[in-house]
């Protein structure tokens, strides 16, 4: 998408600069507050839409998303394309460490079902994408081959590098750059910032 795509779809989510420990375990210098993104569904739409066309030639069974904005994309992206509808849920251990410490698991029912399906798994922002690795490696489990990444926005390259690396295309309805730190590389840590968790299950 342009860079106008891009502009237009950050006016609908609020955004603050800081030093926050990302889910991932990263270190990042903004957080974005998605919370409100889907409550006016008339507004992602045309966003939705387009990941959706994006998705389209690679013949998916079942679009998956991770609780709780991935999942609502899912759903929006699934119904356009006559798909199947799958959710995974975060499960993160009470004292995180390292990178990429976050679970993602189908539920059980769910699970039983995914064997064999092509899946293209979405989530609404992805940047060392943690939430979509993580969602990747439970359909796997199961069975299942995930046959794209998609995202409303794709921040910096990390997590799109993981999914190229496996032959996985990802897929976006906008770009944008985001610098991301491990916590020993962090210029924010060298410089004494305090650091805000917003990787906590209850963030």
């Amino acid at each position: 998408m342009s860079d106008t795509g891009t502009a237009a779809f950050l006016e609908l989510v609020s955004g603050r600069r800081g030093h926050f420990r990302l889910e991932s375990g990263h270190h990042g210098g903004l957080w974005l507050d998605l919370d409100p993104l889907f409550a006016d569904t008339r507004r992602i739409e045309p966003f939705a839409a387009a990941l959706a066309e994006a998705i389209r030639p690679h013949g998916v069974d079942a679009v998956c998303g991770p609780l709780l904005g991935g999942a609502f994309l899912a759903q929006l992206v699934a119904h356009a394309l006559g798909a199947r509808f799958l959710f995974t849920e975060r499960v993160m251990p009470p004292q995180p460490t390292g990178l990429y410490a976050a679970r993602y698991l189908l539920p059980p029912a769910l699970a039983a079902r995914v064997g064999g399906m092509r899946v293209a798994i979405v989530d609404d922002v992805m940047s060392a994408g943690s939430a979509l690795r993580g969602t990747h490696a439970e359909l796997q489990a199961h069975g299942a081959s995930v046959v794209a990444a998609g995202a409303l926005l794709v921040l910096g390259s990390a997590g799109e590098t993981y999914f190229a690396e496996r032959g996985i295309p990802v897929l976006a309805a906008a770009h944008d750059d985001y610098p991301l730190w491990t916590p020993e590389s962090c210029p924010h840590c060298a410089a004494g910032v305090p650091l805000e968790d917003v990787a906590s299950p209850t963030a």
